[in-house]
């Protein structure tokens, strides 16, 4: 049995990853924005062991979350699940950050960077991270016309080198990226043609399987399959400016 925490799991494609794990004999950890989303997430998921609480736009809520899953104890995995999408209007956080940025980048950093590490890190990505741009030269969007697609697809850029950086850096510890698909979500929309079953089943493979192919790091995984990434995730450079630049902004530094 493997104790897994998922973030952004009151509903949505966090929630159907979380009830796959309890039904596979695991012991789950919950997160939700607020305590009324926590009341939804404890009634769609009675068996979970917990649901913790914390507004990820905010960098102290996000470091008190943290504080949260320490008490608990070591968690053999952690999937970053939690994300906002492109249809999104560019707003600022409590901090001054524009919001996508802060909750689909900057928190699963504070996290990874705050929580003791597990076995096995999960980020969640999407196949437009292909359509974005590496550069950090104004990712808080504050010199150009805002456009929440091209906001997404540099996040979910950004989120694929977070767990490859990871990877490199933390070589005990398996990290990994993963394409959900475009599944029917409030993300995605009811229109949505991928499986939602299937979105949400890679990254419990990956959480929990003693499959050879689960047990590796620095991959990208489209149902349960490695997929080819932008070349810059995989740049050195590119990886270690996105974790000074979250630095930067947190005064909060990944090992």
């Amino acid at each position: 049995m493997a104790r897994v925490f998922v973030t952004g799991s009151s509903d949505g494609l966090g929630l159907l990853a979380a009830r796959q794990l309890v039904q596979g004999g695991h012991a789950v950890t919950l997160h939700a924005r607020n305590a009324a989303r926590a009341d939804d997430a404890r009634g769609a998921l009675p068996a979970a062991e917990a649901v913790l609480t914390g507004d990820l736009a905010s960098i102290a809520e996000t470091r008190a979350l943290a504080g949260q899953v320490n008490e608990r104890g070591r968690y053999d995995a952690i999937v970053h699940n939690a994300g906002v999408g492109y249809r999104e209007a560019r707003l600022e956080t409590v901090d001054g950050l524009e919001h996508l940025f802060a909750i689909n980048v900057l928190a699963p950093y504070l996290l990874t960077a705050l929580i003791a590490p597990p076995a096995r890190l999960i980020y969640l990505s999407s196949g437009m991270h292909r359509g974005g741009h590496p550069e950090l030269n104004d990712p808080q969007w504050t010199q150009r016309r805002w456009n929440g697609s091209q906001a997404y697809s540099d996040s979910k850029l950004f989120d694929v080198v977070l767990a490859f950086a990871v990877a490199r850096r933390w070589p005990a510890v398996l990290s990994n990226a993963v394409e959900p698909g475009w599944v029917p979500t409030k993300m995605g929309g009811p229109g949505a043609p991928d499986d939602l079953e299937l979105g949400a089943a890679t990254q419990v493979w990956l959480a929990t399987s003693d499959d050879p192919a689960a047990r590796v790091s620095g991959g990208y995984f489209y149902h349960q399959r490695r997929h080819e990434v932008h070349p810059a995730a995989r740049s050195e450079g590119v990886q270690d400016a996105l974790l000074a630049y979250c630095a930067s902004i947190s005064d909060v530094h990944l090992g």
